[in-house]
Parts: structure tokens; sequence; C-alpha cells
């Protein structure tokens, strides 16, 4: 897949739009980024997703898909290598990165979901809920014993 391609996919989505971010590219729904691409190099692109979403495509196609390092890894931004992306896996990612950030009005629109979004639904959890779980969980401290 080319930058180009993937810029294709991500603006096939309703309402959205491109903009720039930190000098390369986004897209966004209702002003949410919910993608981005040449970042950290012109062959990588990103999509916002759920730590659990995330979790199903990396081990599902590890040459495609690795969390974004840091803490925006951990809350769900994948990190997406443009040479080993398959144009079928990179729409369904972008489609569930839009639709987290899309109004719950305009994402309904779709009428085929994820498959991550539909088992947090059944279990009681939309996925911007499981993300905003994900941004209070508590942070683990470092001991601060004294050293004898």
């Amino acid at each position: 897949m080319t930058p180009n391609d993937f810029r294709k996919l991500a603006l096939s989505f309703p309402k959205t739009e491109e903009g720039a971010h930190m000098k390369h590219p986004d897209f966004r729904v209702a002003g949410k980024i919910f993608a981005t691409l040449g970042y950290p190099n012109a062959e990588r692109g990103m999509v916002k997703l759920t730590p659990v979403e995330q979790e199903m495509l990396v081990s599902a196609e590890p040459e495609m898909f690795s969390p974004v390092k840091g803490a925006w890894g951990l809350k769900g931004c994948t990190s997406v290598n443009l040479k080993a992306a398959k144009k079928e896996t990179m729409r369904g990612a972008l489609e569930a990165a839009w639709k987290l950030a899309a109004p719950e009005s305009l994402a309904q629109e779709f009428p085929e979901e994820g498959a991550a979004r539909r088992r947090e639904k059944e279990q009681g959890k939309t996925a911007k809920s499981s993300r905003r779980q994900a941004r209070r969980a508590p942070k683990p401290r470092k001991s601060r014993r004294k050293r004898s």
C-alpha cells in the first residue's frame, strides 16, 4: 500500500477531512483525529484504536501493525507498516478508528461493525468507554525505598 492508497481509504469515510498535525497529514471526523500518515517516516501510518482492537490486529498481522511507542501506544495508537498493509485489513482498521472518533449518530450509519467493537458492546462496554477507562487507569507507582 502506498501513502496515497492510505489517504484515499481514510478520506472514503463520511465527513472525513485531511489536516496536518506536527508537520504530517492527519485525518479527522468531527474535529477528532482518527489516523495519521507519514510519522515517524513516509512508510508509516497510524490508526487510533482501542487497546483491545490494537491487540487483535497486532497479533493477527504483526508485520503490518505494531503499538506506537510510549503512552500513546498503551492507549491504542497503532503504527501501520504501509509496505506490508493489505487493503481490506487496512480498511477495517481505519473503519474502527473512524467509528471511535465519529459522533455516535454518524458512526451508527455503518451497518457492519468490527469484531472487537461488537464484543465490547456484548460485554456492556463501548469502545469509547474502554478508551476512557484506559486513560483513567491508575499508573503504577515506583517504590521509593531507601537503599541501605
